[in-house]
């Protein structure tokens, strides 16, 4: 495991069997905590003049899958969701995540899926570490952007904004992301800006087609949202590092997030037994 305190964490028990190993890359967005000024020097930020007063802690989980419930849902094996996390690039982080799979018996998985929001350093990671990988985009973050798509495309037309996002939800559904690309493309509006605007989200939709096949990724029992991630950047990160009034520096914040992730993964006292020993 790279980084801190997780070098001296031990691999859980291996699972009796196969399993397919779900990994979770999702990033808690820089707003999470702020910062001592100068972990923030220099760095581009939202503020006014450009500058920044966040940092991103990126969050990963891994968790094991073997079964669905009796209505087709898919169902975590109990005890079995590890989180690692930090401050760091994505580079690193990728390697961090792909570490935790192997310590979580990845050799052994039947399938691999990787679940994130589309960003391209998630898709990146996933290339180089899970190259055999089904890969999913989280169905909330790609309604974000059939939403998006439907605000740009109608305006202030309420009633059509409605019907159409209602009719592409579906669509997204069923997976049916060609349906919603091919309706959106005679809605394109005439002015130039906000046409450019409709293009980028229907560009987006097209470049992630194969990894919004819900419907699919549904029958064949998989879990097709990010909950437990999102979950994660609530318990894991803002609950400990966005009280009032705090202020981070990375070292710090990396020590706590390292800290959290194991007590949230039931490491905890494995961790204190190894210093022991």
């Amino acid at each position: 495991m790279h980084g801190g305190n997780n070098r001296h964490l031990q691999p859980l028990k291996a699972t009796p069997g196969t399993s397919r190993a779900l990994c979770f890359m999702y990033p808690a967005t820089g707003p999470v905590c702020r910062w001592c000024p100068w972990e923030t020097e220099g760095r581009k930020g939202k503020q006014p003049d450009g500058s920044a007063k966040t940092r991103e802690v990126k969050l990963g989980c891994v968790f094991t899958q073997t079964s669905t419930d009796d209505k087709g849902r898919p169902v975590r094996e109990p005890g079995s969701t590890s989180f690692t996390g930090a401050i760091e690039s994505a580079g690193k982080f990728g390697w961090r995540v792909y570490s935790e799979a192997v310590r979580r018996g990845l050799e052994r998985a039947e399938r691999v899926v990787v679940l994130g929001d589309g960003a391209r350093w998630i898709k990146n990671l996933a290339d180089i570490h899970f190259p055999g990988a089904i890969r999913i985009i989280d169905l909330y973050h790609a309604r974000e952007h059939v939403s998006d798509l439907c605000k740009i495309l109608f305006g202030q037309d309420e009633d059509r904004l409605h019907k159409y996002r209602e009719k592409w939800w579906k669509y997204l559904d069923w997976g049916m992301v060609k349906k919603i690309i091919t309706e959106a493309e005679t809605q394109l509006p005439c002015d130039s800006e906000t046409k450019k605007e409709a293009i980028k989200e229907v560009t987006y939709l097209s470049k992630n087609r194969d990894r919004m096949r819900y419907a699919e990724f549904r029958a064949q029992g998989f879990f097709v949202g990010s909950g437990v991630i999102e979950a994660g950047c609530k318990n894991i990160i803002a609950q400990r590092l966005k009280r009032s009034g705090m202020q981070w520096t990375v070292k710090g914040a990396n020590a706590i997030i390292s800290l959290r992730c194991m007590i949230k993964s039931n490491r905890f006292e494995d961790y204190w037994c190894d210093r022991a020993a």
